[in-house]
Order: C-alpha cells, then sequence, then structure tokens
C-alpha cells in the first residue's frame, strides 16, 4: 500500500478526472479497502477539499466546489498550459490582471517540483499587441466580472458609454457576452432603446448600480459571437464575418512574394510572376489601396465596382502630384 500522503495525492487526482466515483472503483484503482477509502476522504475533507458523499450500497462520491480555495493538483500538461496562459496576462495590461498573474505565476513555480520547473523555465511569453498610436486602455477586472456576471445572469445593465453627462439618462443593454481583441476588451449587448445589437468598447463603459430587471435571452444574429463581432469590425452586417467588398484581380508577381501579407485573402499561383488574389475590405477604394501596395502590375477580374474604385483612387492620387512639367 503506498504511503499515506502519497495515497491521497492519487485519491484527489482519480476526483479531478470525472464527476462521480463509486467507492468500490476508487478502492479498485487505488489498490486499498472501502474502509480506507472513507478514512483518505475524510482527511482530503479536513484539508479543505469539499468532497461530497452519495447514499446507496456502495456508496459514491463527487468533488465540489467550496467556500476557500484548497490545494490545487495538476499533471504536467496542466501545469506547462497554466504557465503559458498567465505569462501571456502578465505582460499584457489591457487585461487588468497584470500583476496579479504575474504573482500567481510566481506563486506557481515556487510549488513545482525541480524537474517540471526545469522545463518551464526556459518558456518565455509575451504578448505583442498591433502598433497603435492609441494603446489600449486597461479595463479593470471588477467591471469585467460584473459584465459577465449580468450577462451569465441575464440582468439588464444600466450604463454610460463615452464621456460621462449626469443628466443624459443611462443606455440599457442586455448583454450577451464579454470578448477580446487586439488587446482590448469588449461587450456584446442588445441596445434596448435603439432596438439593435451593439458592440461596446469595455474601457468606455461606466455601470450604473443596481442592475436592471432580467431578461429573456435574444438569439445572436448568425449564432456566432466571433463571427459577429468580426462582421461588426469590418464594417459589415453580413453574420458570417465576410468583408463588405470582396474582389479578384492578376497581379505580376510570384504568389511566393505575397503570401506573408495577404492575411485572410485567398492567393493562387498561375504560374512565373502571375498570381490570382482574392482580397475584402470594408470599401471598394480602401480594397483597391490594399491591393496597389502590392507595387505590381494588376489586372481586375471582378466585380465591376473593384474597376470603378481603382479609377477613383487614380483621379485621387493624381491631383495631389499638382501641375506636371
Amino acid at each position: 500500500m503506498p504511503k499515506t500522503s502519497a495515497r491521497l495525492l492519487a485519491l484527489l487526482s482519480l476526483l479531478q478526472t470525472r464527476r462521480d466515483w463509486p467507492g468500490s472503483l476508487l478502492a479498485e484503482r487505488l489498490d486499498i479497502s472501502l474502509r480506507t477509502v472513507r478514512r483518505d476522504v475524510d482527511r482530503l475533507r479536513e484539508l479543505g477539499y469539499p468532497i461530497a458523499a452519495a447514499k446507496g450500497p456502495e456508496g459514491g462520491y463527487r468533488l465540489g466546489a467550496g467556500t476557500d480555495l484548497p490545494p490545487l493538483l495538476f499533471d504536467d500538461e496542466q501545469a506547462i498550459a497554466l504557465t503559458l496562459a498567465l505569462q501571456v496576462a502578465a505582460t499584457s495590461p489591457a487585461s487588468g490582471h497584470a500583476e496579479a498573474a504575474a504573482r500567481a505565476l510566481h506563486t506557481i513555480r515556487q510549488v513545482m517540483p525541480a524537474r517540471l520547473r526545469n522545463r518551464i523555465d526556459p518558456l518565455r511569453v509575451t504578448a505583442v499587441g498591433q502598433p497603435t498610436t492609441r494603446p489600449a486602455a486597461t479595463v479593470d477586472g471588477d467591471k469585467l466580472l460584473a459584465l459577465s456576471a449580468a450577462a451569465h445572469s441575464h440582468e439588464t445593465l444600466r450604463l454610460d458609454y463615452g464621456a460621462e453627462d449626469p443628466d443624459r439618462p443611462p443606455r440599457r443593454v442586455e448583454p450577451h457576452h464579454v470578448v477580446t481583441s487586439n488587446g482590448r476588451w469588449y461587450l456584446v449587448a442588445f441596445d434596448l432603446d435603439r432596438q439593435d445589437w451593439r458592440v461596446f468598447r469595455a474601457d468606455r463603459i461606466t455601470l450604473r448600480t443596481p442592475n436592471g430587471p432580467r431578461f429573456s435571452p435574444r438569439q445572436l444574429p448568425g449564432g456566432d459571437v466571433a463571427a459577429f463581432v468580426t462582421s461588426r469590425f469590418r464594417g459589415s452586417t453580413d453574420t458570417t464575418g465576410a468583408w463588405p467588398c470582396t474582389g479578384t484581380v492578376v497581379l505580376g508577381v510570384d504568389a511566393a512574394a505575397l503570401a506573408p501579407y495577404v492575411h485572410d485573402g485567398v492567393l493562387e499561383e498561375l504560374g512565373p510572376g502571375r498570381c490570382r488574389l482574392t482580397l475584402g475590405s470594408w470599401s471598394w477604394t480602401a480594397l483597391a489601396a490594399a491591393i496597389a501596395r502590392f507595387d505590381a502590375d494588376i489586372t481586375v477580374v471582378g466585380p465591376p465596382e473593384l474597376t470603378h474604385a481603382f479609377a477613383h483612387l487614380a483621379q485621387r492620387l493624381a491631383r495631389t502630384t499638382g501641375p506636371t512639367t
């Protein structure tokens, strides 16, 4: 029979892998008696683990949630995944939890066995936001928790958005989901005053208390949060996340030279020095400008709106050169 401490860790590990465990199955897995299982469960309860017992001929056990956070047990893969997640959070000031994440990372490292600490010590991950002239504002963790809690409990939120104005009535929204994108936090919600879905930047939200009444959840257009938010960011009402303007051109350049820069475009090799590109943007003029930056001969395949956009862009650019001699 293994030592008591090792046996307790093994029992705790089993309880974390499934919802319910019959006592006889635990005894079989640990090669101990039912009486020893009951005694070990009592020891874990004394350590703060909320283990519920089920009635029945053999009885059963379930690891539940308690009022305090007892010691946790992670396997190697879980510890590495947690280290990665905490390093990303610790280097992302906009999350509002950078300092807490750094302290948690230090705490976890201190209790890791040497063999695992040696594996994660060389691991260095830094979250780098996209270049911008205005860095993302930090969002307080309590605000994110309040937004998420209201979405979970289906409580209407009363909030000010943007500049605070005490004389302006608060906006009333039905929160649906909290999302993060490019270092910023957003709230997806149905705006009751405008009778439409909106995406609110969390750092611009000032919550008013108390919350409003409960509501019956509405169906988000398209049903997919990521696709909905992507569509709104792209200026599209298409719920699939597609760009509102998409066109195809043939470019006089090798596909391999463009591949690192087309992002979500579709690139096809047509032969030496020729490729076909299908790309999207929020407007036809923006799409023409995005294609023109590749510094290659361009033949428009379609649609006609893209051809017109190139003509409009050419006229605009010609005016910037002034008189020619």
